[in-house]
């Protein structure tokens, strides 16, 4: 592992037993299909692909919430028992990972109390401190879930899970349940916090233009697999995959200059995906840090 890597998949396997209505395994599905990937300190890496296609598995595969069938995941400088406050998550809807029963305080300081080498006051004060940081402050802190808005409970939320101090953040869907103007302010607030606490961002999400906006480089995962890894501007600009650029097809472009040309570009492209129905492919460097499934 070079001193840039502080998260290094290699071979991830999930494999799931599919069963019959009796219960009966009748085969099994790869949910995650031998990915190799290294997500450097401080960038955000993005993770893209339509719903099924193994980013979320992926996702908590790295956070050990399971365990691959294969394959390893390495966590840089790894201290036993201190993984639980350098690695958290920030999930897709923000009511139901919240104690609905306790107030925002209450919320952010539970991380704390477990996994965090902090006395009572201490984790008093960090928690308040997590807290306005997301622009949560005053009597605010007091109230329960059900008194904030979508975006509000949000930002509890990245509260909790800044609290710790970690280094990496898997960002699952953060935005994708609020409005547009919403999700911009959130991005906002993560690309903040990502400057402010030096993190380290694994971004997934289904929304092309909030990649876009927020990572480094992005990688498209389909099937399981990862298809395309490429600084997401040259990703956006010069999708390789047949697959990447259809998912690219469907993000609007508000310039209708750059709509048709992009729209050019791809009608000039083999239509067919060539990963359909074939074996595992490595990825292939096509361009400078741009890498394709081939």
């Amino acid at each position: 592992m070079s001193d840039d890597v502080l998260v290094s998949v290699s071979g991830a396997r999930k494999t799931y037993p599919v069963r019959n209505a009796w219960g009966r395994v009748t085969g099994h599905l790869d949910a995650v299909a031998g990915v190799d990937l290294d997500v450097r300190a401080g960038e955000t890496l993005g993770v893209v692909g339509e719903s099924g296609s193994g980013k979320s598995t992926l996702g908590r595969l790295i956070l050990q919430v399971e365990k691959p069938t294969a394959g390893e995941i390495v966590f840089a400088d790894d201290v036993p028992g201190a993984l639980a406050r350098r690695m958290q998550v920030i999930y897709q809807d923000p009511f139901s990972s919240l104690n609905p029963h306790r107030t925002a305080l209450q919320n952010v300081l539970e991380p704390l109390q477990v996994a965090a080498d902090l006395d009572a006051a201490a984790a008093l004060e960090r928690a308040r401190e997590s807290l306005a940081a997301v622009g949560i402050e005053g009597d605010a802190v007091h109230k329960r879930p059900r008194a904030f808005s979508g975006g509000q409970r949000q930002r509890i939320a990245i509260a909790r899970a800044i609290a710790p101090r970690p280094t990496f953040i898997v960002c699952d869907e953060p935005v994708s349940a609020l409005d547009m103007q919403v999700q911009a302010q959130v991005t906002e607030l993560l690309q903040k916090l990502q400057r402010e606490f030096g993190l380290t961002y694994l971004f997934i999400s289904h929304d092309l233009s909030v990649v876009r906006e927020i990572a480094t480089r992005t990688a498209v995962m389909r099937r399981g697999r990862i298809v395309e890894l490429a600084p997401t501007a040259a990703l956006f600009d010069d999708p390789r995959h047949p697959y990447t650029q259809r998912l690219l097809e469907a993000v609007l472009v508000p310039d209708p200059a750059r709509a048709r040309e992009r729209l050019a570009q791809i009608a000039t492209r083999p239509a067919e995906d060539a990963d359909t129905g074939a074996p595992e492919r490595p990825l292939v460097e096509v361009a400078p840090a741009h890498f394709v499934a081939l």
